[in-house]
């Protein structure tokens, strides 16, 4: 339980942790590659725990420090049968990429995470490796964990995916490293490629074009080593901190700035906040800056379209961003929020309606009215937020509840080491 109150500021330095999609890649492809993969930055959260660990189980030997995960990789036939049920934990990444992976193997596989885990969408990627041939199954037959995947054999195929999801597109491409030619995916709207980037740094023929992504296998993986950016899922929170507070200036450092990931700033600059970058370099072949971000006066603003899947995970502190805004935000074609470790449309709507917002939920996002008259800001007032165990709810909440009158108090914010262990400590330094 944590318990917050207003504060009049908020200033200092953060260095967020290491980009948890990016972490989850680099151990599974470290793990298919032949020689060590060396990986500093990595996200010491739970979520990236559960795929090293499953990876442990089939036979990969992976070495932690304080600063750096060593994958001992033994190829892409190199995995063995795990002797106990692969444990995901809350993953849904692990899950529906290993799920790829998995497929390919000449051995079989039971996948099952917590109760949350288990209650996630996983028609989306049964369908299309079913296409490819493979023998997977869920054991409640309800489309979701636990999985039962039996490895054999892959037929390629070119897939067209009626949703814009980075882990669908990834969990086919990894399938079809073991597929007996081209496998392609063509998305609706382009989603973050990190999966493209890495995979042909570690050697693997893959080519894009447009929202069209191919890749032709036959390439061995290669050992490397990845310097991982700061995940900006996990800096949207000071982003957003920094522009609604009065008074405050935080600068955020190595920050992931991939542009199929950085639709935040995209919307965050549109409503007339403050950020500034410094320092523009790459890491393991990602773009990333240090951003400076200052308190703003914002306006209402329109998102939709094609920039949702970039933005997906940070639209619930950007519908807080937006009770601060002049005017009214939309934000719609954002249904996948509905599917995430929680209903994040209901979670959010019902946890702002609660501290006095004025929003309103649809079917694929929300309408948010807030102040119309130049001077007056808006006022929030604390209450109990529950998060239904989601991390993303429970960080979004505790930005919240830095500006709001009276106390907020978050029942279960021990979620938020799924993603960001240190979040609170942080938080706290800022607000000093």
């Amino acid at each position: 339980m944590r318990t917050l109150t207003r504060t009049p500021f908020v200033k200092g330095t953060v260095t967020v942790p290491g980009d948890k999609s990016i972490s989850h890649r680099a151990v599974m492809f470290g793990a298919l590659a032949q020689g060590d993969t060396t990986i500093h930055g990595f996200l010491k959260g739970a979520d990236c725990l559960s795929t090293i660990d499953c990876f442990r189980r089939m036979g990969i030997e992976i070495e932690e420090t304080d600063d750096l995960i060593t994958v001992h990789g033994k190829g892409l036939h190199g995995l063995k049968e795990s002797v106990e049920i692969l444990d995901v934990g809350n993953s849904g990444t692990t899950t529906r990429l290993i799920s790829g992976i998995l497929a390919g193997q000449n051995f079989t596989s039971v996948l099952s995470g917590d109760a949350s885990l288990n209650t996630r969408p996983m028609k989306r990627i049964i369908s299309p490796l079913t296409m490819m041939g493979a023998d997977i199954r869920s054991l409640k037959e309800n489309d979701c964990a636990p999985l039962l995947i039996k490895g054999h054999p892959l037929k390629a195929i070119h897939y067209n995916s009626p949703v814009a999801s980075a882990q669908v597109k990834s969990c086919i491409l990894l399938a079809g490293l073991y597929a007996d030619g081209e496998t392609s995916v063509t998305e609706p709207a382009l989603s973050r490629d990190h999966t493209e980037r890495m995979l042909r740094s570690f050697g693997a023929d893959v080519r894009s074009e447009g929202t069209t992504c191919t890749l032709v296998p036959g390439k061995a993986l290669h050992g490397k080593h990845i310097e991982i950016p700061g995940d900006i899922s996990s800096a949207a929170y000071f982003i957003v901190a920094g522009l609604i507070t009065p008074n405050s200036e935080i600068e955020i450092r190595n920050v992931g700035i991939n542009e199929t990931r950085a639709g935040i700033l995209k919307v965050c600059e549109s409503m007339g906040g403050d950020i500034r970058y410094k320092n523009r370099r790459e890491a393991g072949g990602e773009p990333v800056a240090d951003l400076i971000v200052k308190s703003s006066d914002l306006q209402g603003t329109v998102i939709e379209g094609d920039i949702i899947p970039t933005l997906i995970d940070e639209l619930p502190v950007i519908a807080l961003m937006a009770c601060f805004a002049d005017g009214k935000t939309i934000i719609r074609d954002a249904h996948e929020l509905r599917v995430k470790e929680s209903d994040r449309i209901e979670i959010v709507s019902r946890n702002l309606k609660a501290m006095g917002a004025d929003i309103i939920p649809t079917e694929d996002g929300f309408i948010i009215n807030s102040r119309q008259d130049p001077g007056f800001f808006p006022v929030l007032h604390g209450a109990r937020i529950e998060c239904a165990l989601d991390h993303r709810i429970a960080m979004t909440f505790a930005i919240a509840g830095i500006n709001a009158d009276e106390e907020t108090v978050i029942t279960d914010s021990d979620c938020v080491d799924v993603s960001y262990p240190e979040f609170f400590g942080q938080l706290d330094s800022l607000c000093l």
